[in-house]
């Protein structure tokens, strides 16, 4: 999280240095020259397909030719009744609601859905609740008023799993359900028609990972199967499929990837008025789309519909075929786009003034926030960024008088919906899965919440480390602009197939270069007789913590641009380390002050580990009065300072104890600690600190 305030002191400082765990997948050499001489690609491919986990020639062929073919629909859980009921449904002319949801996978379920069951001829409607008021799922209002509206079976996409009080009360007024859905079931089933779920213990299917939207595209096949070509259904409606998975971050692997491929090729000359109109919109009418962009493009703005109003008209506009209502529809939402960036950066500001306030919330295992009214749309983009900002996980609740809503975020390891789900007693409602979870709770149990739920992570053997996978370590002197173009056949990239990551190992920097008025970095490094220039964005010189001369391990990713009618290798900084210190042990130094802030119970060893020396103390006043103090983040001062026999949380409480004497004081902005000397009037007895009787006790 950008610039955000957090004070540091005793219970409250943090290093705020997002430190990440990084990975090398394992390669074998030899077998990649022998896909590479059997399928007859160039070696570099070969190796990363072999990195990714194709071992074979088969294996790599069978990759790049597409992904997997799309399995029979009958292997999901009673898809033969849910196929059944709707085409009775539809052939005895019923009015049939499809109940989506407000994100853009919901949105592209609940859109694919309609128009098929209407190019069926059936006399369907749609249903999409507002995120505002009615929140995420089915609603006992929106119920009552399907059932005033006349109709007879309610088709859920990307929601209804937990929906057992809304089928309940849907049958009692003579309706029937049928819930397709890919979100993670609770003990029990709603006792609907069908419940179409991939994740149900019984389960048979062999693909499990669908997007709200793909087990909608199963339902469809399904009914198709009977006196049609399901496989046509991918040139009607793998557009809208492409985008919803996407959108819901689902692994791009198996059927997903089939879908995806095929919807890219349809988005890339659309025939739909509402897509052509929200490309222009978005600044990419003509470009060449991937699973990248559209996740940059597309998505949020689909998303954006349905976090700051009603999501029926990003329905509108994906079903629209008249130009002028799709253009108007288009422009709507790239300014609600628009106002929800607004939006989030109010409440992330709102979150830091609440961390300065209450800074000890920064050392809790799961960090929870809360603040009164605030837009349930976004709070689940603030709690991603959180995420990402402490290497922790986040829930943003939105406090109402007597409810409060809530939007989580995790990091890999930590399942979040296991977290929440442990803390059931003091829900009204949740779902999710380990990424991410919803929830609802009664406003008086916020409090009660963030207890319950940090101590189930302090259960947990050890809270993770957010990783950072590379697939590869390269010689810089081996990089040309060749390897993007390679690395294109292996896309869509995303979720499960992440865009390939590289690592540059002992880079000297040479050159820093504010670039895009000062806004971003252009950096240059050498290594032997090999130079390189990377872009490391959304960084200012000020920022950047590194000077001339570091040795600095890079994880980078590789693009070739165009630049007058010439292709150029762009390399872009992901992450970056010095190469000399191990910045995974500094931070599980850091979580054991951590724990001595949350006062939870110490060895003696861990006290003594923080407890400094006075040749600790001496050192560090030292460097502060040589170098006129420090304005960067706390772990680089522990860097800077090469003291290897000081432990990062020593340090952390060692500057506890010099701001609590009176010899420095101590500002954050935005991640990095200011710290100056005060003037001291004779000797500061640091023995008679009362933090230090803490430990020594």
């Amino acid at each position: 999280m950008k610039n955000m305030p957090v004070t540091f002191g005793m219970g409250r400082a943090v290093s705020s240095l997002q430190v990440k765990n990084w990975n090398v997948r394992p390669l074998q050499k030899e077998n990649a020259a022998r896909i590479a001489e059997q399928t007859g690609i160039p070696f570099f491919l070969a190796m990363m397909l072999e990195i990714r986990g194709f071992h074979t020639a088969e294996a790599a062929a069978a990759f790049l030719q597409g992904g997997d073919s799309l399995s029979s629909p009958y292997l999901l859980p009673d898809m033969e009744k849910a196929a059944a009921r709707l085409r009775r449904g539809i052939d005895d002319f019923e009015k049939i609601a499809v109940y989506g949801d407000y994100d853009a996978d919901g949105v592209t379920a609940t859109s694919i859905l309609f128009s098929y069951l209407q190019t069926c001829g059936a006399d369907v409607l749609y249903y999409i609740p507002e995120r505002e008021g009615e929140g995420y799922g089915m609603n006992l209002q929106a119920v009552e008023k399907l059932a005033q509206q006349g109709v007879q079976l309610i088709v859920t996409v990307d929601n209804g799993i937990s929906s057992h009080q809304e089928v309940k009360r849907a049958k009692e007024l003579g309706m029937d359900v049928i819930i397709t859905d890919h979100h993670r079931p609770q003990s029990t089933l709603p006792e609907a028609v069908a419940v179409v779920d991939a994740w149900r213990l019984d389960s048979r299917c062999p693909f499990k990972d669908f997007s709200g939207v793909g087990v909608a595209f199963q339902l469809m096949m399904a009914l198709e199967m009977e006196d049609g070509d399901p496989q046509s259904l991918l040139d009607n409606y793998a557009d809208l499929a492409a985008i919803g998975t996407i959108g819901d971050v689902v692994p791009l692997t198996g059927e997903n990837r089939t879908l995806v491929k095929a919807g890219l090729r349809m988005l890339q000359v659309p025939e739909r008025a509402g897509i052509r109109a929200l490309l222009r919109h978005a600044s990419m009418e003509g470009k060449t789309l991937n699973a990248v962009n559209v996740a940059f493009s597309l998505v949020p703005r689909i998303n954006a519909t349905g976090r700051m109003g009603s999501s029926e008209r990003a329905v509108s506009l994906l079903t629209s075929e008249d130009e002028a209502e799709a253009e108007s529809l288009a422009a709507d939402i790239c300014e609600d786009n628009e106002r929800r960036r607004q939006t989030e950066l109010e409440i992330m500001k709102k979150v830091a003034a609440l961390l300065e306030k209450e800074p000890e919330r920064v050392h809790d295992r799961v960090l929870v926030v809360e603040g009164e009214g605030w837009h349930h749309g976004v709070i689940g983009i603030v709690a991603a960024r959180l995420t990402e900002h402490f290497g922790k996980p986040c829930m943003v609740l939105s406090v109402s008088e007597e409810e409060t809503k809530g939007s989580g975020r995790s990091i890999e390891g930590f399942s979040l919906f296991e977290a929440v789900d442990a803390c059931k007693a003091l829900l009204t409602r949740y779902g999710g899965h380990p990424m991410a979870a919803g929830l609802s709770l009664p406003t008086k149990n916020i409090e009660a919440f963030r207890r319950e739920i940090n101590r189930y992570a302090a259960k947990q053997k050890e809270m993770p480390i957010p990783s950072l996978t590379l697939d590869c370590r390269l010689n810089p002197a081996a990089l040309r602009v060749e390897l993007p173009e390679l690395l294109e056949e292996m896309e869509p990239f995303g979720e499960g197939n992440p865009s390939p990551l590289f690592g540059l190992y002992g880079m000297t920097l040479k050159e820093i270069s504010p670039v895009g008025s000062g806004k971003h970095l252009r950096l240059g490094f050498g290594k032997g007789s090999a130079s390189v220039h990377c872009m490391k964005f959304s960084t200012t010189a000020e920022e950047f913590p590194y000077r001339i001369g570091d040795v600095m391990d890079l994880a980078v990713s590789l693009d070739a641009r165009e630049f007058r009618g010439e292709k150029n290798l762009s390399v872009v900084i992901r992450d970056c380390r010095p190469s000399d210190a191990d910045f995974t042990i500094l931070l599980k130094q850091e979580r054991l002050y951590e724990k001595l802030c949350r006062k939870e119970p110490l060895s003696r060893e861990e006290k003594d580990s923080l407890l400094p020396r006075r040749e600790d103390f001496a050192g560090v006043y030292r460097f502060l009065r040589q170098n006129g103090g420090w304005n960067g983040p706390a772990m680089f001062l522990w860097y800077r300072m090469k003291l290897t026999s000081l432990h990062m949380g020593r340090l952390l409480f060692l500057l506890d104890i010099m701001e609590e004497r009176g010899l420095i004081t101590r500002k954050n902005r935005g991640g990095r600690v200011l710290i100056e000397l005060r003037p001291v009037q004779g000797k500061v007895d640091l023995n008679a600190s009362p933090l230090m009787g803490c430990l020594a006790e």
